[in-house]
């Protein structure tokens, strides 16, 4: 398994990340078949050959993800692509 860990920091505060992390998180689960958990401001999140968590902090959004085999081989496209998405929706 491939681990993936990206960190943003953000001066939105606690709710203000949350609801762009919740949006962000329903479209992705659109997009790719993520099935998310919600408990407080942490998500759990997976899908066939991948799986991980979304924390969202007073200051910071922290995402670690465990990829498969078969998804491994794309780490750094996937890896890329959550840092635009987190950098799109901090803004």
């Amino acid at each position: 398994m491939t681990q993936i860990s990206v960190e943003r920091k953000h001066s939105l505060g606690r709710e203000a990340a949350r609801a762009k992390a919740q949006a962000l998180v329903e479209r992705l689960s659109r997009e790719y078949d993520l099935k998310a958990t919600w408990d407080g401001d942490r998500v759990d999140v997976a899908r066939s050959g991948a799986k991980g968590s979304v924390l969202i902090g007073e200051d910071s959004i922290r995402i670690d993800l465990k990829l498969g085999m078969m998804l491994s081989m794309m780490s750094g496209t996937i890896k890329g692509e959550i840092e635009r998405a987190l950098d799109k929706t901090l803004v």
